[in-house]
């Protein structure tokens, strides 16, 4: 089930709120102005390569606007899953959006905003666009299993910006 969990930044071990309905999860989010909502693609085959999956999802690709995607997935070794969560746990903002939609599994992606962090978990069917220059953090569990396109206009919006900020250490990860 997808939810957003709202912290004071002051007090990481206790939400403020839960919300769990689709409707409260937009309309709080789209008050800092991210885009939360559920896709249907076209019809998806078990194994579909990388192609494959961005084709059943080209478009709505296009109706957002969106130049290019890519397919991000667990590693499915647990070493390297071990290094990317690692990785995407580091607190960043880039240039661009940060559009992501989930074909299967699940992720946490975590919204430093001011005095709060918008932990938001997504799941299936769940697009979730982070507007350019909102600090944010990614976790993918502890086992990892997720699918997910990542929508970009330009290469140099790929990039992150890492803040330094060790923050996503002291918030509740995916497993918490």
């Amino acid at each position: 089930m997808s939810y957003v969990a709202v912290y004071s930044v002051a007090t990481p071990d206790t939400p403020n709120k839960v919300l769990t309905h689709f409707e409260d999860i937009a309309a709080i989010l789209a008050e800092h102005g991210v885009r939360f909502e559920r896709w249907q693609p076209g019809p998806v085959e078990k194994g579909a390569s990388d192609g494959e999956l961005i084709a059943a999802c080209q478009a709505q690709i296009d109706q957002l606007g969106y130049s290019a995607a890519e397919v991000m997935r667990d590693a499915g070794d647990p070493a390297q899953n071990a290094e990317l969560r690692g990785q995407f746990l580091d607190e960043r903002r880039y240039s661009e959006d940060d559009a992501r939609f989930f074909l299967a599994g699940q992720g946490l992606f975590a919204l430093h905003i001011g005095d709060y962090v918008y932990a938001i978990r997504c799941e299936k069917n769940d697009l979730l666009v982070i507007p350019a220059g909102v600090m944010h953090w990614f976790d993918m569990g502890d086992n990892p299993h997720f699918v997910a396109l990542r929508l970009f206009n330009t290469a140099k919006g790929r990039n992150p910006e890492f803040t330094g900020d060790d923050i996503a250490h002291r918030f509740p990860g995916l497993d918490d």
